[in-house]
């Protein structure tokens, strides 16, 4: 073999080391990458848990004025997304107030007639404002009323129920689990995109794993309650698996009609409160009427 042979198998021999010591790195990198990211979602998962908990805890009226802070914040970053949209946000806040007091105080029936009253409260509300209002802000504060006034009340009413600190819980452990469950479940085995349109990252599998996941964390919490029997534990860890990657998908279309990556920024790279609620707005109305069905 003369030298003009043996240049370019020399060659390629050290592209080879470069290559497979590059790849070394991308895999090093790559698990770092996964190991930092865990560790966000957990310091942004913590105080979330936290706070859960002290609020369920509580109950009563602490728990209903604790939601109405989180549901002023989160609708707050809804209308922000659409700042062109002259939404009557007082008007708004005082039907969404009225919603949670009728859900504390009188059950499904009241919060129904809450719920028709808030349209008539927010399109006076709009013709009042300096800003008058128009159609598409109105419409958007029917929205975030129908979707997490709604939601929000049906978790004050949940906790209301016999049992229901804990129910709220495990629906809420299993929507945390299931979300968790799709994200790290995607990220190893997705291949197939779920809706690409929406959400380009979240694939069938991951889907498909994130349901398992937060129906086995919804047993799992049932083996801690004697009242509640294995099936209805995993009925319950099922119903909240099932609907809530709607809530995040839901959240996902809103976010690319606006444009927004995030819906605010009170978690930093993590987004804000509708970001990590997304899912549990849909999961905890399911809760509710599986729960109530089951009683």
């Amino acid at each position: 073999m003369d030298e003009t042979q043996v240049a370019p198998v020399v060659e390629e021999t050290r592209k080879g080391r470069r290559g497979r010591m590059f790849g070394a790195r991308r895999g090093t990198a790559g698990l770092k990458n996964r190991s930092s990211d865990l560790a966000a979602r957990v310091l942004v998962a913590v105080p979330l848990v936290v706070l859960a908990v002290v609020l369920v805890a509580a109950g009563g009226w602490v728990f209903a004025a604790g939601l109405l802070v989180l549901g002023i914040m989160a609708l707050r970053e809804l209308f922000s997304m659409f700042p062109r949209w002259a939404v009557p946000v007082f008007a708004v806040f005082f039907a969404f107030l009225l919603m949670i007091v009728a859900a504390r105080t009188g059950g499904p029936p009241r919060l129904l007639l809450a719920t028709v009253v808030a349209l008539p409260v927010v399109f006076i509300g709009g013709l009042l404002a300096p800003r008058r209002s128009d159609v598409r802000g109105l419409a958007l504060g029917m929205l975030g009323l129908a979707w997490i006034g709604l939601a929000l009340s049906h978790a004050v009413m949940l906790r209301d129920l016999e049992h229901g600190a804990a129910i709220l819980v495990l629906v809420l452990v299993a929507t945390f689990i299931g979300d968790t469950g799709a994200y790290f479940g995607g990220r190893a085995f997705g291949r197939r995109k779920l809706a690409p349109a929406l959400s380009p990252a979240k694939t069938w599998e991951g889907l498909v794993i994130g349901i398992l996941a937060g129906t086995l964390a919804g047993w799992f919490v049932g083996l801690y309650l004697d009242w509640l029997t294995g099936l209805q534990a995993l009925l319950l860890g099922f119903a909240a698996a099932l609907i809530a990657p709607l809530g995040d998908l839901f959240e996902s279309a809103l976010k690319r009609e606006a444009d927004a990556k995030d819906s605010g920024s009170v978690f930093g790279a993590h987004g804000g409160v509708l970001d990590r609620l997304d899912a549990a707005l849909f999961a905890v109305v399911v809760g509710f009427y599986v729960w109530q069905a089951m009683l």
